[in-house]
């Protein structure tokens, strides 16, 4: 069997997690390109992964263009180029796996789905967590009646103070110029698992929630522009100084730390501390994404759920789920199922400990995709096209019901 050839297009946290998990498959795939803008990235990691200067590009469009010859492609490069940089793959005819959100448009999805049909190459969009362990094993206790009919579900998305903080007050996903909204930045993969867990597509959807906390009127009085230079400082639980000390004293050598310096040293952090976007106060930067949301969902199935995503939590948690059936209870938080019997009033426990990297979710998906495509079997993938359409249809119309607060119909592909 002839190796299948893949070009990473973006070497950040998730292409370099995406790209490592590909080399686990070194016996069946070659990673053949690599395009990244930031040196400081793309270096080191074209050295992990054996490329040569000839197979590395500062420009994805460049990648595209010169890389000789390829089989598929991983796009992990900021939301707004998902679209023409898909479009573009598609066009030559390779097979894609694109990080989520599929695109920051439904337009531009719809786009995308149109390219990807003409000319008949495979797409699986990231939704890692239908492919962690535990989201199988609840399917599977679904299937068979463990609660009997699923009726409602009641999931939270517990982002986290320092994530929160990180990523979407001072971090890449802070403003919808620049991104997009928080709901499909953060959330996508929760209406698509809940889309899976249900087994049916939304149909209606409320929503209601805003930026709250992350606003210059809530500043302490004293609160400087950056945190370390900072009279309230040592009072304030979102002081970058503290978040990212205290990781970096436990031993975190990666994520998030790996976002402020490629090379984690104390020294790198103190620079970005001083002059990047992640050392700045809460309070004073350019954020515009919400910071708490509830969705509500309607099937089409008639089933109902709520979604909750809100960024003020513990950090570290796995989402939390109840879904209630006409017979049981089921409750997750993506190690532990507990099943409640209506009839026999007893709990059944599942301990599911998938690991790191959602939940184990990130390497099943890598695994799902790299089979399908060395065996030219699609089915391997829990997740395609049509699937992944409906619900980031069902995202932007949970977003246009925020805004004007009206309770929003999911529309269909045109």
């Amino acid at each position: 069997m002839s190796k299948k050839r893949i070009v990473i297009l973006g070497g950040g946290d998730r292409g370099a997690v995406y790209a490592r998990g590909l080399a686990r498959w070194a016996d069946r795939v070659d990673i053949v390109g690599l395009a990244e803008p930031r040196d400081a990235y793309r270096r080191p990691l074209a050295a992990e992964l054996g490329l040569d200067e000839g197979q590395t590009f500062a420009d994805w469009e460049e990648a595209v263009r010169r890389v000789p010859a390829a089989d598929a492609v991983v796009i992990a490069m900021p939301d707004r180029l998902h679209a023409s940089s898909a479009i573009a793959c598609a066009q030559r005819n390779w097979h894609i796996l694109l990080e989520k959100p599929l695109a920051t448009s439904a337009d531009d999805c719809r786009r995308i789905a149109a390219a990807v049909r003409e000319h008949g190459v495979m797409l699986a969009v990231c939704h890692v967590l239908r492919y962690a362990p535990y989201t199988r094993r609840i399917k599977q206790l679904l299937a068979d009646g463990a609660i009997g009919e699923v009726v409602s579900v009641q999931h939270l998305e517990p982002v986290g103070y320092w994530h929160q903080a990180h990523s979407f007050v001072r971090g890449n996903w802070r403003n919808e110029q620049h991104s997009c909204f928080m709901l499909l930045a953060k959330c996508s993969h929760d209406v698509d698992w809940l889309s899976h867990v249900v087994n049916s597509s939304p149909r209606r959807v409320s929503s209601f929630g805003g930026l709250r906390h992350f606003r210059s009127e809530n500043a302490p009085a004293g609160a400087g522009e950056r945190c370390i230079a900072c009279a309230v400082e040592a009072d304030c639980p979102y002081s970058a100084r503290r978040i990212y000390q205290r990781l970096y004293d436990e031993g975190c050598r990666g994520w998030p730390l790996t976002v402020l310096a490629p090379e984690v040293t104390e020294a790198n952090l103190d620079t970005a501390l001083r002059e990047s976007p992640y050392g700045r106060c809460v309070y004073h930067c350019d954020n515009d994404v919400v910071d708490h949301q509830v969705v509500n969902i309607e099937f089409a199935g008639g089933q109902t759920a709520s979604m909750t995503m809100t960024a003020f939590t513990r950090p570290a948690q796995d989402r939390h789920t109840r879904i209630f059936g006409t017979r049981g209870e089921l409750r997750c938080d993506g190690r532990r199922i507990e099943v409640y019997d209506f009839l026999t009033e007893s709990v059944q426990t599942h301990d599911v400990d998938g690991g790191a990297n959602h939940a184990g979710g990130d390497d099943a998906l890598i695994d799902a995709f790299a089979r399908a495509l060395t065996e030219d079997d699609p089915s391997a993938l829990l997740t395609g096209l049509d699937e992944s359409l409906a619900s980031h249809l069902a995202v932007f119309a949970a977003e246009d019901a925020r805004l004007t607060g009206r309770v929003v119909e999911v529309e269909r592909e045109a």
